[in-house]
């Protein structure tokens, strides 16, 4: 099988000599409406011949126009990247987002993007999509424009949360990071179809947790806001399949100063050195918010409290 490939931009050749079956979006959490989507380009791709391509955008639309008041990712651009290339799709294609293309119209976008740069013969888009820098942008619209520029148009139907309580919520990113920041991770799980997870590779840090009696592996995130915070018992991945539990801390660590995203993992009954490994870090329980503690004294007293809590889930 063909691994998927990634272009970027429109400065790069796009598909010149084929035509493609297409989705555009943020993806955010690849959960299970966006997988339905991607099931359809998929099929729809191979009944036609051609390839399938995912189009997304960064930063995401809201990050460029909210800043750091956008609600934060549920994944990194490499993280939605590898949970794409689950699905045999051909191609995922990042588009920059930037002023230049937030005030492209609609028609532009389809005109520049999706049949100049892409030769699209088949658009497969959710039903509440909207585009363009006109907002005009919608599945009525592709459809008059794909009519004269040669391309025909499919929408998914909303996917409707009917596994859980909230049977009338509609499967959504939001709708996960509403779950998330409940701790309700065995329901994120049934809209995401897998454990909520972040991934990163263990760095250097202050050696403050080793100097407390409880080392922890400092996980760079690559992140500015985190969709929530707080201590959790975690499965923590290895890539060479190896999985060890821990308690986490995410968050800003109030008691030692540091006020940018950070995540610290005690990994339980685990001592070997572990440096730049690339771990995968799944959320299963919370202990606790995070707080602030009047003594290093009275964080530690607090740590092994966690680690002990952690412990009976784990045994449970």
């Amino acid at each position: 099988m063909v691994a998927m490939r990634l272009l970027r931009g429109l400065h790069n050749p796009g598909l010149t000599k084929t035509k493609c079956v297409a989705t555009i979006g943020n993806f955010d959490g690849v959960h299970l409406g966006h997988q339905a989507i991607i099931q359809q380009v998929v099929s729809k791709a191979k009944s036609l011949g051609v390839p399938s391509v995912v189009i997304i955008f960064e930063p995401q639309p809201m990050e460029f126009f909210q800043g750091k008041d956008a609600p934060a990712r549920l994944m990194r651009f490499r993280e939605k990247y590898q949970a794409l290339s689950s699905f045999s799709l051909d191609y995922v294609f990042c588009l920059k987002f930037d002023s230049k293309l937030s005030h492209l119209s609609a028609e532009s976008f389809v005109e520049t993007v999706l049949v100049s740069h892409l030769k699209i013969c088949h658009l497969v888009i959710g039903d509440d999509f909207r585009f363009g820098g006109d907002r005009k942008g919608d599945f009525s619209l592709l459809q008059v424009l794909g009519r004269s520029r040669g391309f025909t148009v499919e929408n998914t139907p909303t996917q409707i949360a009917s596994t859980l309580e909230e049977n009338d919520d509609r499967i959504s990113s939001t709708f996960v990071r509403d779950l998330l920041n409940q701790a309700r991770f065995t329901a994120a799980q049934k809209i995401l179809g897998r454990e909520y997870s972040m991934m990163g590779r263990v760095i250097h840090g202050q050696k403050l947790g080793r100097q407390l009696g409880f080392p922890t592996a400092n996980i760079a995130l690559q992140r500015i806001k985190v969709p929530f915070t707080g201590v959790y018992a975690v499965k923590v991945n290895f890539k060479n399949g190896e999985q060890v539990l821990g308690v986490a801390n995410i968050g800003v660590k109030p008691t030692v100063g540091n006020f940018l995203p950070s995540l610290e993992i005690h990994l339980l009954d685990f001592n070997d050195t572990i440096y730049g490994e690339q771990l995968n870090v799944i959320f299963c329980d919370k202990i606790r918010d995070e707080q602030r503690f009047d003594s290093i004294e009275a964080l530690k007293e607090q740590i092994s409290k966690d680690i002990n809590d952690a412990k009976r889930y784990f045994s449970k």
